[in-house]
């Protein structure tokens, strides 16, 4: 009797099991259709979208524009990128592209060009820049086109160099302008991350002057963005509260592009 009863509950569990198996692989393939369909709808959505003057399809640019909000919530001056010692400091760093570096550059009367709220222009020797304070940093650059390095970096804290010059009151404003003297490359930089700890202005590599193709004579280095807003060569530094020209937004990218 006893064997009875243990083989009609062995077939009920058996026919349970194997009914919840059947149920759970309905539902499976249930969402992978669906999932597959919003797919197959969202492509061909994006697809049909034409490309805006902002280099990218509307759709798109709403999801980067999104992703840029969220990371400039995240960002404070405690949120700082990890540093490494010199010695783990790349010696042959990558360049991450010469757009604005293919002019000749007049070393002799390279001027950084600091245009004032009130309109004036502020034109600085890099040796006026050298006389601030020199502040290090080594860490991970991070390029957008999937590569990494541990790179040294020497110059002057960009809020020092605020500070130093009477720019206060221009640092109010939301956002700074980069661009290189012949114009060929800018950015813009939210101000937030302009006066993170970490930015500076940068004229040493490995303890010794930039090379040309690393964006001589004073390059910008903020370790809390990908290498696209590390513009070298800066000939020009303005304020603006509306957000400045930026060479890959116009080409596609995400303005804010923070790690």
């Amino acid at each position: 009797m006893a064997n009875i009863f243990q083989n009609i509950f062995t077939k009920s569990s058996k026919l349970n099991i194997d009914e919840l198996i059947v149920k759970k692989t309905i539902v499976s393939f249930f969402f992978f259709f669906l999932f597959l369909g919003a797919g197959l709808w969202g492509w061909k959505l994006l697809r049909h979208q034409t490309e805006t003057a902002e280099g990218t399809r509307p759709l798109l640019r709403t999801v980067l524009n999104i992703n840029g909000s969220i990371f400039k919530n995240l960002l404070s001056d405690n949120h700082l990128t990890k540093v490494y010692p010199v010695s783990d400091a790349i010696k042959n760093v990558r360049v991450n592209g010469m757009d604005g570096l293919r002019s000749k550059l007049d070393s002799a009367h390279w001027r950084l060009n600091v245009i004032r709220k009130n309109g004036d222009t502020l034109a600085l020797t890099l040796e006026d820049i050298k006389k601030l304070p020199q502040t290090d940093i080594v860490f991970d650059f991070k390029c957008i086109e999937g590569w990494n390095q541990v790179t040294h970096w020497s110059g002057v804290q960009f809020y020092d160099f605020i500070k130093a010059y009477g720019l206060t009151e221009e640092a109010s404003m939301k956002y700074v302008g980069l661009s290189t003297p012949d114009k060929g490359y800018y950015v813009g930089i939210d101000m937030p991350s302009a006066l993170h700890p970490q930015t500076i202005l940068c004229y040493e590599m490995n303890g010794k002057p930039l090379p040309l193709n690393q964006g001589y004579p004073l390059r910008l280095i903020i370790p809390v963005k990908y290498g696209i807003k590390h513009i070298k060569r800066i000939g020009t530094m303005y304020f603006d509260n509306k957000r400045p020209p930026d060479f890959w937004f116009e080409r596609g990218y995400d303005y804010f592009s923070g790690l």
